[in-house]
């Protein structure tokens, strides 16, 4: 009896690609640089999906070729749950007011993981070099501002890194 394994899907990743059908790569356009302070974080505790944390943007700025401006404490903050290694699953929302009053509403859901030491490391305060970990996220962003329609339309991934008192978002417009 002889078997013979079936030829891969079409779709397959490894498998070469059909002549003549290219589908472009993404690259990654900077859309703008958010540097935010922290506001004291409010403990929900242990649930059974993890260490539950609301932490407040409590003000801040932001910075980009075609968009500048200040973020809105009080319409800003990251919903968190710490899982039990460290990891944290944000749910951040932040509202941004463009230096031409254009009212933005950013929404991203990401994940902040490393080694165990760094992540104690991150927990206790401490400044640590956002290369020791991963902080990532994809990023949807909302406004009414006619002139930034573009930015209902696009699909954004965000680089964080954590400071003491602080956190920074790299945002960038996938193309």
């Amino acid at each position: 009896m002889t078997v013979t394994p079936p030829e891969p899907p079409p779709n397959d990743p490894t498998s070469p690609r059909p002549s003549g059908f290219q589908l472009p790569e993404p690259r990654l356009e900077p859309i703008y640089r958010l540097e935010a302070t922290l506001g004291e974080p409010v403990d929900l505790g242990e649930t059974d999906h993890g260490r539950r944390r609301i932490v407040p943007l409590t003000g801040g700025t932001f910075a980009g070729p075609a968009i500048n401006g200040k973020l809105l404490p009080g319409a800003s903050a990251d919903w968190q749950t710490v899982l039990a290694d460290g990891t944290a699953l944000g749910d951040i929302r932040y509202t941004l007011r463009t230096d031409g009053g254009d009212v933005l509403y950013v929404q991203s859901r990401g994940i902040r993981h490393g080694s165990p030491e760094v992540l104690a490391r991150l927990a206790r305060g401490e400044d640590v070099d956002a290369s020791e970990y991963t902080f990532r996220t994809s990023t949807q962003i909302e406004t009414a501002a006619a002139g930034l329609d573009w930015l209902n339309k696009g699909v954004f991934v965000s680089v964080g890194g954590r400071q003491p008192g602080g956190v920074i978002y790299e945002t960038y417009l996938v193309r």
